[in-house]
């Protein structure tokens, strides 16, 4: 596959399995209580237990403290920490030494100055993703996941010094578009590929995943 590409929000085995069938690169579990796709420390255990080697096992935290992501990484065998909140470069530093692990940190775009922002992490966190910023009042917000996406020029042309990835509104109708504008070698998807909030389809999954071959 040309484009790697993440699934993340994974709360069950046939999403799971759709995701390894289908080639997908990362997978990602969401430890963040308010979500619709968030899973208990044990479920993502057994959830991680079934992913085989190659495809790279994603924890999602928001504003997480040290004891949250002890607890975490001491049960369930993640590969990387994905830091979707206010973390400073700083804080983002300390945990990637902390627990040994590569950091994504999540920049929300809305416009070229949250572009510019992502450079204040290149030294700390050891790839990008960029993904939308929710709208003003917008009603039930989440740090991602909100089925929106942002303007795919404002990275058009952009080199970072670090691996990064696009998120944001993605679906298999609009991928190899925002692939074309953006130039992302790799992209997330979470709600275009489900039902509902929380609800994956293994089908959507596989849709994607198939444009995403061709890409």
């Amino acid at each position: 596959m040309a484009i790697d590409v993440k699934i993340c929000g994974i709360n069950s085995r046939p999403a799971l399995a759709a995701a390894i069938d289908g080639g997908a690169a990362y997978v990602g579990l969401i430890f963040y209580p308010p979500s619709p796709r968030y899973v208990a420390t044990e479920q993502a255990a057994t959830l991680a237990a079934a992913v085989p080697e190659g495809v790279t096992k994603v924890g999602l935290l928001v504003d997480a403290d040290d004891a949250l992501i002890a607890r975490i990484v001491a049960r369930v065998p993640l590969d990387m920490l994905q830091l979707h909140g206010g973390e400073s470069p700083a804080r983002v530093a300390e945990i990637r030494d902390r627990f040994a692990r590569p950091v994504m940190k999540a920049i929300k775009i809305a416009d070229a100055e949250d572009v510019a922002g992502a450079e204040v992490y290149c030294g700390a966190a050891d790839r990008l993703l960029f993904d939308a910023k929710p709208p003003k009042g917008m009603t039930g917000a989440l740090p991602g996941g909100n089925a929106v996406s942002f303007d795919w020029r404002l990275l058009a042309g952009r080199r970072w010094p670090l691996p990064w990835m696009l998120s944001g509104g993605l679906n298999a109708g609009n991928v190899a578009e925002a692939v074309g504008v953006s130039g992302t070698p790799a992209v997330d998807v979470s709600s275009g590929v489900e039902d509902r909030p929380g609800v994956k389809n293994p089908e959507k999954i596989n849709a994607f995943l198939k444009v995403a071959r061709t890409l």
